[in-house]
């Protein structure tokens, strides 16, 4: 699973089984409908490895949603504020940009 971070200082969350890859391939253009097609050049900003694909996915979609705030705490390793974030939606805004 990781997150990259696009030229518009956006998110993108994917999993794979070959993040080298994986980032090769989004920063070649492959997919010309992709999120990050228009947003090149992508950079990794973190990977989580999974041993079960079933977790990597769950675990994807969940980031999907979470604001860019969240993101940028678990990036960070920052577990006070992404807890803070998690507890505070309304004091923080929901932070969808990203």
């Amino acid at each position: 699973m990781y997150i990259l971070k696009c030229s518009d200082g956006s998110y993108y969350t994917g999993f794979t089984n070959n993040v080298d890859e994986r980032l090769l391939q989004h920063n070649a253009g492959v997919n010309p409908t992709a999120y990050t097609h228009t947003r090149r050049p992508v950079e990794l900003a973190w990977v989580e490895m999974f041993t079960d694909p079933n977790q990597a996915i769950a675990f994807e979609k969940k980031i999907k949603g979470w604001s860019r705030r969240k993101k940028e705490a678990l990036m960070a390793e920052d577990w006070d504020k992404l807890v803070q974030f998690s507890k505070n939606y309304t004091q923080f805004g929901d932070g969808k940009e990203g």
